[in-house]
């Protein structure tokens, strides 16, 4: 991207308005380091204004009053936009935050395309309304909207993880104040478009960025009847400690430190080409990568050296060239605090594979490069502790039982794999586990499926039913004897 983008409004309520104050957010190239977007700085009182909009649009404006049908018309407009416009948002959210080109059109665009697609499925096939025979006699049963939503997305996928909240909240009828990154605030800019253009009526959606302190304001806030955050374990606390002032319900997506496990009877070639990509993912910056590879001892040296040969062989470069599988961090914070790590993982004891610093060649640009360790225990910080950047642990161990036991040995719950030459053996394998998200012979995040994690990864499901239902409160009415309407 070449010239600088400036925005000088917000997108509050369905329309460009300028800003309470005039505080602003630079946008810097996490490639160049030069600032490459301008967008105001939303405030307290622009999250007041945001909220009252949301609150007069829900409580007496049409959208939870539209069908299903009508509502599912809107959001498919807005998919095919999406669609339509995704290289553009590939390159706005490639140049925000580093991820590399073709991650950015599969992952950050067209997946977020497949969420909108995949949230209109579920709802076409959900029930809205039923009848039941109660013990004290005929019930209706219920679904409806939950009300005004705030919706806290983080910088690595934003427009992934805007639709996963955006998507099902509308559908089942709720208004939404979005609150972007102050890291990647660009793309949400061109989701306002898309919203206006497919439809939205006047209130349902506020596009606020704005920094942590703006945010612990808007979930706090009482005018707001759900929050759905995905971010930091340690910020996912202080929202749900904030939430329960006002017994706020609480989606949470927080971190991982999930691990892919090779047993003894995998294609080991297969299993390596397999894991690498999900390991080493958009960076490292993403919460289901594989950070911990778990292999067995009679074969932790033929691993160990296919999966060094692998990750020196990732090409690390500008994010907006198509052959590049590993940009930089997303902010000289990130990337300092991968190099901080690393220096860690060597004190304590494991072995640098591959990668250990700053690549050559990349005078600026916060880079590091895509690093493996070697000769992990699971007591090891680095083995524990979310890193959030390109470094991978290799583990050893002894038999199957050892294996789920460093699986499941730790504070996070998120994702996994197990790669194995018998897929009855694999799924027996991935039952133990006590994770939200676990795949055989392959690594998928399916939208059709629950996600969400166990321990410390979170609360609550996003996608699928689940994810929807997350929208939708129940009410319960009691039917006189002999009301013969039927279920709407």
């Amino acid at each position: 991207m070449g010239d600088l983008i400036e925005h000088g409004q917000l997108f509050i309520g369905g329309t460009p308005v300028d800003p309470a104050g005039t505080e602003t957010i630079e946008v810097v190239s996490p490639h160049t380091e030069r600032v490459i977007g301008r967008v105001p700085h939303a405030s307290r009182a622009d999250v007041d204004r945001a909220v009252a909009a949301a609150r007069t649009a829900f409580d007496e404006g049409p959208w939870p009053r539209m069908s299903l049908d009508e509502r599912i018309e809107v959001v498919t407009r807005i998919k095919d936009a999406i669609a339509v416009r995704h290289e553009e948002l590939a390159r706005i959210i490639s140049s925000q935050n580093g991820s590399p080109y073709s991650w950015s059109v599969l992952a950050q665009a067209l997946g977020a395309m497949m969420v909108w697609d995949s949230a209109i499925t579920v709802a076409r096939g959900a029930v809205h309304e039923e009848r039941r025979d109660g013990c004290l006699g005929p019930l209706l049963v219920r679904r409806e909207p939950v009300g005004v939503v705030a919706a806290v997305v983080p910088w690595n996928v934003p427009q992934f993880v805007a639709a996963a909240k955006l998507a099902p909240a509308l559908l089942a009828g709720c208004a939404v104040v979005l609150k972007p990154s102050p890291e990647t605030p660009l793309d949400s800019y061109v989701l306002a478009e898309i919203l206006t253009e497919a439809g939205v009526p006047e209130g349902v959606v506020s596009i606020l960025p704005a920094d942590r302190e703006v945010s612990e304001y808007l979930v706090g806030h009482p005018g707001v009847d759900k929050v759905s955050f995905t971010g930091s374990v340690a910020a996912g606390k202080r929202v749900m400690e904030v939430a329960a002032r006002h017994l706020t319900r609480v989606t949470l997506e927080l971190g991982g430190k999930s691990a892919a496990v090779i047993l003894p009877d995998a294609d080991l070639a297969a299993a390596v080409a397999g894991i690498v990509p999900n390991a080493w993912m958009n960076n490292g910056q993403a919460c289901v990568a594989q950070t911990r590879i778990l292999a067995p001892r009679a074969h932790y040296d033929e691993i160990a050296e296919r999966l060094t040969a692998a990750a020196s062989a990732l090409a690390v470069g500008d994010p907006l060239d198509p052959a590049t599988q590993i940009g930089p961090l997303v902010t000289r914070r990130q990337r300092q605090r991968s190099l901080d790590y690393i220096a860690l993982g060597q004190r304590e004891g494991a072995k640098v594979l591959a990668g250990g610093g700053r690549p050559a060649g990349h005078k600026t640009g916060w880079y590091v490069e895509p690093t493996l360790f070697g000769d992990v225990t699971n007591s090891m910080r680095i083995a524990r502790e979310e890193i959030f950047g390109p470094v991978i642990c290799l583990l050893p161990y002894g038999d199957e039982e050892e294996a789920a036991r460093i699986a499941d040995d730790s504070d996070y719950g998120l994702s996994g794999s197990v790669w194995t030459a018998d897929p009855a053996r694999g799924v027996a394998f991935a039952r133990r586990i006590r994770t939200g998200t676990y795949s055989v012979n392959t690594f998928s995040l399916d939208m059709l499926g629950p996600f969400g994690g166990y321990k410390n990864s979170g609360l609550g499901r996003e996608f699928g039913p689940e994810g929807y239902a997350a929208y939708l409160e129940h009410k319960m009415i009691h039917l006189p004897q002999g009301w013969d309407g039927e279920p709407v």
